[in-house]
């Protein structure tokens, strides 16, 4: 038999996890009165359509207030419904973003910023910065890679690994203020760049970014989310305009 203090201690632990999943996908009276917004509330995609197209892909589904690109591991003659989302608005000037993302072996995914959505980008990663989201174990190398989660791809690899386990929630904040572009991973701050620095520009000028807005120091556009054929979960999307 349970003893009293033991039925009280799961009383409470059930109540921790009720009051957890209550506050899923929404705002504290803090983050309103700092001026967050949700970018995904847990029930629709309201806000959101699929790269330089209409709607969204069936791929992306919501299950129980997250967000998940269901990526089938076995083959199927049938194809895929796929395709990246962006948000709706462009995102201008500097800003707080911070989200949970959860991942499984072999998951290859990022967040995009300064998206223009435009017909010569043909790809959402011709024109967006990708922040990696991936399996890092699975995706070591000997040399430098852009494959960590907190990379930005092709231009700068964390400065340290701060990933939990497989199937685990991981915290991501990306802010943008004064020209300092910060990304930090489960509370450590894994990329710190100055936009107007020469070890930027130079990161830049050698990357595929040379010739497109990034490349010309503008950086605005759209939020993205990437579908790069294999499962990832998102949740608590949330945004402040600075």
């Amino acid at each position: 038999m349970f003893s009293k203090s033991i039925a009280l201690g799961l009383l409470i632990c059930l109540a921790y996890v009720s009051s957890q999943a209550q506050t899923l996908n929404t705002l504290s009276a803090q983050e309103k009165k700092e001026g967050w917004k949700l970018l995904f509330d847990g029930h629709d995609l309201k806000g959101w359509h699929r790269y330089n197209g209409k709607g969204v892909a069936s791929s992306w589904k919501i299950e129980q207030g997250v967000l998940h690109l269901d990526v089938p591991k076995a083959a199927s003659d049938t194809p895929r419904d796929a395709g990246d989302l962006v948000t709706d608005k462009v995102i201008s000037g500097d800003f707080d973003f911070k989200a949970e993302f959860k991942i499984e072996k072999y998951t290859n995914s990022g967040f995009f910023f300064f998206v223009q959505e435009e017909p010569q980008n043909k790809k959402i990663y011709d024109t967006g910065l990708e922040v990696q989201v991936g399996d890092d174990v699975l995706y070591q190398k000997e040399s430098a890679h852009p494959h960590s989660s907190g990379d930005l791809f092709g231009l700068a690899d964390v400065r340290m690994q701060e990933p939990k386990p497989l199937g685990s929630w991981n915290q991501i904040e990306i802010s943008l203020k004064k020209n300092k572009l910060i990304v930090l991973i489960n509370g450590y701050t894994v990329q710190e760049h100055d936009l107007t620095s020469a070890d930027w520009k130079q990161r830049v000028a050698a990357s595929k970014f040379k010739d497109t807005p990034i490349g010309k120091g503008k950086f605005s556009g759209k939020i993205g989310l990437q579908d790069w054929n294999t499962s990832v979960w998102f949740r608590d999307i949330k945004l402040r305009t600075l």
